[in-house]
């Protein structure tokens, strides 16, 4: 008898706190103009949040980009990875600034064996990251952003593990 009685105590003890209080107040429910502004603002980036995105290249889309973006306040840190299907990959770490929705920092990664260096610029967009293209500089002999050119690599956004 005394296992029934705890047991309808403790049915009746869970329905009443879930039940709670049903009174509302539209002052707490009424969605204000600026609230809805910052949830459909796709240029301003979160403080303290971590972004996740991919492109694939190439004549069947054999070729993946992959960067991993950590922003903190208009600190950017992060990983980028360049996986071509049969090609030496470049795989690096990147530290940069936020200015606004532009990102430019400093990509430095591994290939072949050796450590180099490359700037880079992006852009967000909502769920997306743009980013300016690179050209060969025959002074240098290396790769190097295109600063003149518009945002033409689009990378999506995905899930980060």
């Amino acid at each position: 008898m005394k296992f029934q009685l705890g047991f309808v105590s403790l049915i009746t003890i869970t329905v009443a706190s879930c039940s709670g209080n049903h009174s509302t107040n539209d002052a707490d429910t009424a969605i204000k103009k600026e609230d809805t502004a910052m949830a459909n603002a796709p240029d301003a980036p979160a403080v303290n949040m971590e972004y996740c995105f991919y492109t694939t290249e190439g004549t069947a889309s054999q070729d993946t980009t992959k960067v991993n973006l950590h922003i903190n306040g208009n600190k950017v840190t992060g990983d980028m990875d360049w996986l071509p299907k049969e090609k030496d990959a470049r795989k690096g770490s990147l530290m940069g600034n936020l200015n606004g929705n532009v990102i430019k920092a400093l990509w430095t990664y591994g290939q072949e064996g050796r450590t180099d260096t490359l700037s880079v610029e992006f852009q967000l967009r909502g769920n997306q990251l743009a980013q300016k293209p690179y050209r060969y500089d025959p002074k240098t002999g290396k790769q190097q952003t295109n600063s003149t050119a518009d945002y033409t690599i689009i990378y999506s956004m995905k899930n980060c593990r």
